[in-house]
């Protein structure tokens, strides 16, 4: 048996023993993938307290329906599923989202620093995150989900087609169209702070 097949064994007997009300089995998901979740929703949310809020109620969600979680594709699948089906439908158009950036919310959850680097450049590279954040969050959500699920989840094209129910030339074109969204929202950003800079 193969590692793969090992874990779908395990993920569908987690499902049986949720069905028959071992509340053990539950307590696995979320320990699990708690993090995930709300890293995802961090990401299309743009905002920590509603990242929160978020999670609290996927887990609802996966807490009713995961007896019915049949195995056709991973639980890793279901659950981003899951996530971003509810993170679509409740967010919709929201004022927040117009809003700069909170300081708890600055990385957006675009991990970007690392340590190992000197401070100047962590801070450079804490900058750059900041503006890929705020970038994000001005792509549309259709094209973001997918730039994000591949470029920050770091999920394959395959898995991101099983997530959004799409084709894969769909999600080639989605992400290809939110990378360019996002490119030139750094491109004019970069051009403001040389302008800025001249003008000091």
């Amino acid at each position: 048996m193969t590692a793969v097949t090992s874990q779908a064994s395990a993920d569908l007997a987690l499902a049986q023993r949720h069905r028959h009300g071992d509340d053990r089995a539950f307590d696995e998901v979320y320990r699990r993938f708690a993090p995930m979740v709300y890293n995802l929703a961090l990401r299309l949310s743009g905002r920590a307290e509603v990242a929160e809020d978020l999670s609290q109620e996927i887990f609802i969600r996966i807490f009713r329906h995961l007896g019915r979680f049949n195995g056709r594709s991973s639980l890793k699948t279901w659950i981003y599923r899951v996530t971003v089906n509810h993170c679509r439908s409740r967010l919709g158009r929201r004022r927040w989202l117009t809003r700069p950036l909170a300081e708890d919310d600055a990385d957006f959850g675009v991990q970007l620093v690392d340590e190992r680097r000197d401070p100047e450049s962590r801070t450079l590279a804490g900058d750059v995150g900041r503006r890929v954040a705020e970038g994000l969050r001005l792509v549309k959500p259709v094209f973001r989900e997918a730039v994000v699920l591949r470029d920050l989840e770091g999920l394959s094209y395959q898995e991101i087609a099983q997530v959004l129910g799409v084709r894969l030339g769909t999600v080639r074109s989605r992400i290809a169209r939110g990378r360019e969204q996002l490119r030139v929202y750094l491109e004019q950003t970069d051009e403001a702070a040389d302008q800025a800079d001249a003008k000091s």
